[in-house]
């Protein structure tokens, strides 16, 4: 489902700006990464906005947009991962639309929409166990 050694991931998740290192993480480790960096921008795009600070919205779902497009959507394999690999492609590019939609009509309930999609995928992923994402 995601390609074997996750390079487009790792290095989108070090293009937007995550915190935490990377070095030595394991590919099922770099996309739990990616997700909590894409909840924890959503998350900052809705306080920017109860703020007032729509600049500062604007680059937080900017950056959730990255993640979601050059880091999970661009990890995705879609030869080996069937149709889960579709449907997660779908999902992330579903998110992406409403995403973009909400910054430009500074709309909190569409970003609470895709956090409402996102936990549960992202859940899902943080309980397959380890000995079997050798090749995630």
């Amino acid at each position: 489902m995601f390609t074997p050694v996750s390079a487009r991931a790792s290095s989108a998740y070090k293009r937007v700006g995550a915190q935490t290192s990377i070095e030595g993480a394991s590919p099922h480790q770099v996309i739990c990464l990616l997700f909590e960096a894409l909840l924890q921008s959503m998350h900052a795009a809705r306080g920017c906005l109860a703020r007032g600070d729509i600049e500062g919205k604007g680059k937080s779902i900017a950056k959730a947009v990255r993640i979601l497009e050059e880091g999970l959507k661009a990890a995705l394999d879609i030869e080996s991962g069937g149709d889960l690999a579709l449907n997660l492609r779908g999902v992330y590019n579903y998110s992406i639309l409403r995403l973009t939609t909400a910054n430009l009509k500074n709309d909190t309930s569409l970003i609470e929409e895709v956090t409402q999609l996102i936990v549960p995928v992202f859940d899902a992923w943080k309980s397959i166990p380890l000995p079997a994402v050798g090749n995630a």
